[in-house]
C-alpha cells in the first residue's frame, strides 16, 4: 500500500518542454504513413475510417507532455468507436503513434495521472479482448509492449530526476564552499582593518605616528582583501579570464588559492602579535589540504583578535608529519567565550565552516576554552579524503 500511495502522491516533473518543431514533423509522418497505407493497402476493409481515425487522432501527440492523461484518454477511448464499427481492431500500422502517448503519461504524468492513464489503456485492451478483437497471445504480446513503453517513460523520468538533484547538490555544494571562502577572506582582513582602526583612534591624540602606522596596515588589509574578493569573482565569472584586460596579464586572476606555506603571512608583530610555528615540509600537502589548513589557520586568529579578552599572543603551529598535517591555534586571552558566542559558539558561521572543511578532506577539527584563552585543533591527512 506504502507504494501504491507513493506512486499516486508522485508530481508532475517541473517545467515540461513545449511544443516544438519536431512534434509537427512527427504529426505529419503519422498522417503521411497512414495515407500511404490506404493507398498501399486496398485489400483493408473500411480502410477510410481507419485513415480519419488517424488524421483525427494524430494530433494529440501536440500536447502529450502538457496533457499526458487527457491525450492518453482521448486517443484510446476514441480508437474504440472504428473498432465497434469495423468490428475488429485497427488495422493500420500507424496507429502505433498512441504507443508515443503512453510513453508520455509515464514520463510526463503526475502519479495519479499514471494510474488512471494505464487504467484507461488496459481497459480498452481488455474490451477488444472481451469482443473477439484480440487472441490470447495478441493480449500478451501488446501487454508486454505497453509494459516496456511504460518501463521506458518511469526510467527516462527519473533519471532526468536523479540528474537534477545532482545538479542541485552540485550547486549547493558550490554555495557553501563560497560561503566560506567569502566569509574566511572578508572576516579575516575587515577583522584586522576594525583592530587597527580601535588602535589608532586610541592613540591619535598622543602618538600620531602610531596612528599614521594604523592607517598603512588598514590600507595594506583592505588592499589584500580587495585583490582576494576580486579573484573569487574572476574565478566565478570565467568569461573574464582574458589576459591584458585593464593593462595586466591576468595573472592575479589565474592565481592559485591560498596553500600551507601562506600560513607564515598570518605573522604579525603588532597586538596581539601572531606567531607562526610551521613543522616539516610543506611541499608533502596537497593543494587542497594546504589550502584548508590556510583557510582554518586565518579564520582562528581572525576568531581570536575579534573574541579574546586582553590576548596578547596568538600561538599558530602547523606541524606536517608522513601521514597528516596538524593545525593548533592557541590565544593566551582571559575568560573563555561563551558557547553560545557567534564567533566561536555553534551560532556562527566560522566554527561550521572550518569543521565543514576540515570533514570535506577526511579530517578533525575540535575548539574550546583552553588553560588560558580560546584553542582551535585540526587535523587533515596529507593529500584529503576522495
Amino acid at each position: 500500500m506504502s507504494a501504491i500511495r507513493s506512486l499516486w502522491d508522485e508530481p508532475r516533473p517541473a517545467d515540461p518542454p513545449v511544443r516544438v518543431w519536431r512534434d509537427w514533423v512527427l504529426v505529419a509522418a503519422v498522417v503521411a504513413g497512414a495515407v500511404i497505407e490506404m493507398v498501399a493497402r486496398p485489400d483493408v476493409q473500411g480502410r477510410w475510417l481507419e485513415l480519419a481515425t488517424v488524421v483525427v487522432l494524430a494530433p494529440t501527440l501536440l500536447w502529450r507532455r502538457t496533457h499526458p492523461l487527457t491525450t492518453v484518454v482521448v486517443a484510446f477511448a476514441a480508437s474504440t468507436v472504428p473498432a465497434l464499427v469495423l468490428g475488429r481492431d485497427l488495422a493500420f500500422g500507424s496507429n502505433i503513434f498512441m504507443l508515443v502517448l503512453a510513453y508520455a503519461l509515464f514520463r510526463w504524468g503526475s502519479g495519479r495521472a499514471m494510474v488512471l492513464g494505464a487504467a484507461v489503456v488496459l481497459a480498452k485492451m481488455g474490451t477488444n479482448a472481451a469482443l473477439g478483437f484480440l487472441t490470447l497471445a495478441d493480449v500478451g504480446i501488446g501487454a508486454l509492449i505497453l509494459g516496456s513503453t511504460f518501463a521506458l517513460g518511469l526510467a527516462l523520468r527519473y533519471r532526468s530526476g536523479a540528474r537534477r538533484r545532482e545538479r542541485e547538490q552540485v550547486v549547493l555544494l558550490e554555495r557553501e564552499r563560497l560561503a566560506r571562502d567569502l566569509h574566511d577572506v572578508v572576516g579575516h582582513h575587515i577583522s584586522a582593518v576594525a583592530v587597527r582602526a580601535q588602535a589608532g583612534l586610541a592613540v591619535s591624540q598622543t602618538d600620531p605616528g602610531a596612528a599614521a602606522e594604523a592607517l598603512q596596515v588598514i590600507e595594506e588589509q583592505a588592499s589584500r582583501a580587495l585583490a582576494e574578493m576580486r579573484t573569487l569573482v574572476r574565478v566565478l565569472r570565467s568569461d573574464e579570464l582574458v589576459p591584458g584586460e585593464d593593462g595586466g596579464d591576468g595573472a592575479d586572476e589565474l592565481a592559485p588559492g591560498p596553500t600551507l606555506a601562506d600560513v607564515e603571512r598570518l605573522a604579525d608583530p603588532t597586538v596581539p602579535r601572531v606567531e607562526v610555528n610551521l613543522e616539516g615540509d610543506p611541499a608533502l600537502v596537497s593543494a587542497a589540504v594546504g589550502g584548508a589548513v590556510q583557510r582554518i589557520a586565518q579564520e582562528s586568529v581572525t576568531n581570536a583578535r575579534r573574541h579574546a579578552r586582553g590576548a596578547t599572543r596568538i600561538a599558530v603551529r602547523v606541524t606536517v608529519d608522513e601521514t597528516s598535517v596538524r593545525l593548533r591555534v592557541s590565544d593566551d586571552g582571559g575568560a573563555a567565550v561563551s558557547p553560545s558566542h557567534g564567533g566561536y559558539g555553534h551560532g556562527g558561521y566560522g566554527l561550521a565552516g572550518m569543521r565543514e572543511r576540515a570533514a570535506l578532506l577526511g579530517g578533525t577539527l575540535d575548539a574550546g576554552p583552553g588553560a588560558a584563552g580560546w584553542t582551535v585543533e585540526a587535523i587533515l591527512p596529507l593529500s584529503g579524503a576522495a
